[in-house]
């Protein structure tokens, strides 16, 4: 049985939320660090110094338009046939990258195995690229036709638009939905949206404002954790106000 079919009653949860939704890329598949690494290696074999640290801390949850805005300011004057381009040829790299081999994220399958409300797919990346992912990694029977990409909704991440829209597909209220994610553009998206965010991020990373909606984690086995502690457990995940 899946997220789509359970109804997240009371009598089956024992946490405070009705619907949970994911980001895709280094949330729930392990693609993130091989395609920030495409990246890094795109930038590099173009005469950019920056090392493989600087560019996934850079570039980690940002749209790829913006890093082929980037790549188009850093190496002006240059070529606009190449920058016109960019993005497909950096696509094309990394789809042939994922092919090589792709994971779900640790913890992935016991946690959406083990949900008992509905939940469902919120990324920056275009359709294409998630359905290759999630059927790579084997997650794709689990998240079935619940997926939803910026390109489609027309909002991106830190924009809350795209949460807001897979709340709404999901008919749960955003207040009563929480998300789960690793960067902090996605971070900022689940803050504006009003739900509460976990986020696979090292406390100190996380912005003091945001510390009362922002609950960070080590993995997704320690979400798995959270969500199912008994309700008169103290570590259990603060409620979210109507």
């Amino acid at each position: 049985m899946t997220g789509n079919s359970k109804t997240g009653t009371t009598a089956d949860r024992t946490h405070p939320f009705a619907a949970i939704i994911f980001d895709a890329d280094g949330t729930l598949i392990d693609s993130e660090v091989p395609g920030l690494d495409i990246i890094h290696q795109v930038a590099t074999a173009h005469g950019l110094v920056m090392t493989r640290h600087e560019a996934h801390e850079r570039f980690r949850g940002v749209r790829m338009a913006d890093v082929a805005a980037w790549f188009a300011a850093e190496l002006a004057p240059t070529d606009e046939t190449f920058i016109g381009h960019l993005q497909q040829h950096i696509r094309t790299l990394m789809a042939a990258r994922f092919r090589e081999g792709l994971n779900p994220m640790p913890g992935a399958l016991q946690l959406l195995n083990r949900l008992t409300v509905p939940y469902c797919v919120a990324t920056n990346g275009p359709p294409e690229k998630v359905t290759l992912t999630l059927a790579l990694s084997g997650l794709a029977g689990l998240m079935g036709d619940r997926v939803h990409s910026a390109y489609n909704v027309g909002s991106f991440k830190p924009a809350p638009g795209l949460f807001l829209h897979a709340a709404q597909a999901l008919a749960v209220p955003p207040q009563h939905c929480a998300v789960v994610e690793d960067s902090l553009p996605g971070v900022q998206a689940g803050v504006a949206a009003g739900m509460h965010v976990f986020a696979l991020l090292p406390p100190t990373a996380i912005p003091a404002h945001w510390a009362h909606q922002v609950t960070p984690i080590a993995d997704l086995y320690a979400l798995d954790a959270l969500l199912h502690t008994p309700p008169n457990d103290t570590a259990t995940p603060p409620a979210q106000a109507d």
